[in-house]
């Protein structure tokens, strides 16, 4: 079910609620049922009153449902002068807008609600025989975009390593990346926010470091140039993680931005990985990757997300409006601003104030 709309919630019954498949969970300390959950997830932003214009954009969870995210709509409050619910400019992706025409004092509250779901897809029996073509809406995820080459050294290094590892079908081409991204890259707790995603420039350098937006993006940027169909996921963690502290987020959910990943199998479907949070794992816990947690959750992050984390949007080199000072983005993950025609800094919190706050909703009640 696709929303185009968003739907204003005063209040959610039971009939409004998307059933979910019950799979079993590799998250746990056992394999037990999943159990779905509903989230609050609200923007409180506030920006300086000086200059005569001021713009904002905000990203929201993704309205395209799946069995493992299901949005139940949005809705905003405050003094804007224009607001609006809208796409992503060249994009079906959720986000916010709202402008402000004069000085003064400048906010507003964002607040979505979504279900999710952990997701976990079972490999074991895939054959790629016989399969079907790819179609032609997924062929786009094989393209080059401005901040991922698929030539040059990204290719010449792609092609390398399913070389190396003998692997000719895409689930061992995607198998075979996702363990180099591991076993080469490292998390750089030095990088701004999420990173960049420009992969070209860590090949070239030789420096595999930075954050999920880097080392996501460099499986993304590697599978698509091996020719299998790859993209990342913009988004944020909304809720403790299950089995590891690191790997979650609950309350104030400010600093929780995560980008992950997927790759398409012919006749399966998008399967999820996520190596820069096993890489995370191994800096947080100061763990080598040979340690039988560390490779415990390599394997399981082959193949599952645990929902306790929310997608955006999989939109690359963004620009937010034709007029806008900000220019082109390597990925809409964070609140975005300018004033006077200024951009602001989402990064740091003195150019604009805004808080991210994520509530797990109990029951089949919604009240905003």
């Amino acid at each position: 079910m696709k929303r185009r709309d968003f739907i204003k919630l005063a209040g959610a019954s039971g009939a409004s609620v998307a059933l979910f498949s019950i799979a079993p969970s590799v998250f746990g300390q056992q394999a037990i049922p999943s159990r779905s959950h509903s989230y609050r997830l609200t923007y409180k932003v506030n920006l300086p009153g000086e200059g005569k214009k001021a713009r904002l954009w905000l990203p929201l969870p993704d309205t395209d449902d799946t069995p493992h995210q299901f949005s139940q709509g949005s809705v905003w409050s405050g003094n804007a002068d224009i607001a609006r619910f809208e796409n992503i400019p060249g994009t079906a992706s959720p986000m916010f807008y709202a402008e402000w025409q004069g000085i003064g004092p400048r906010s507003v509250a964002v607040s979505s609600v979504v279900k999710t779901t952990d997701r976990s897809v079972d490999l074991s029996q895939y054959s790629e025989s016989g399969k079907s073509a790819i179609p032609a809406d997924v062929k786009r995820f094989l393209r080059p975009t401005k901040h991922m080459p698929l030539d040059g050294i990204v290719r010449k290094t792609a092609l390398s390593i399913i070389k190396d590892a003998h692997a000719q079908s895409p689930l061992k081409k995607a198998h075979a990346i996702y363990d180099w991204v591991v076993d080469n890259s490292y998390r750089d707790p030095a990088t701004r926010g999420c990173g960049r995603g420009d992969i070209k420039s860590m090949l070239e350098s030789g420096n595999l470091g930075g954050k999920c937006a880097d080392l996501n993006a460099l499986f993304v940027g590697l599978a698509r140039a091996a020719g299998v169909p790859a993209r990342d996921h913009y988004g944020i963690r909304v809720d403790d993680s299950a089995s590891h502290k690191s790997l979650g987020k609950s309350g104030d959910v400010s600093d929780a931005q995560h980008c992950r990943a997927e790759f398409y199998l012919a006749g399966l479907g998008w399967v999820p990985v996520d190596p820069a949070d096993v890489r995370q794992l191994a800096l947080d816990e100061e763990l080598p990757v040979t340690h039988p947690r560390v490779v415990a959750l390599r394997e399981k992050l082959f193949g599952a997300w645990e929902m306790n984390w929310v997608a955006f949007n999989h939109a690359r080199d963004v620009t937010l409006g034709r007029d806008s000072a900000i220019g082109e983005l390597p990925f809409f993950m964070y609140p975005q601003a300018e004033i006077a025609g200024h951009p602001r800094d989402s990064l740091e919190p003195a150019e604009f104030a805004y808080q991210i706050v994520s509530l797990e909703l109990i029951g089949t009640g919604v009240k905003f």
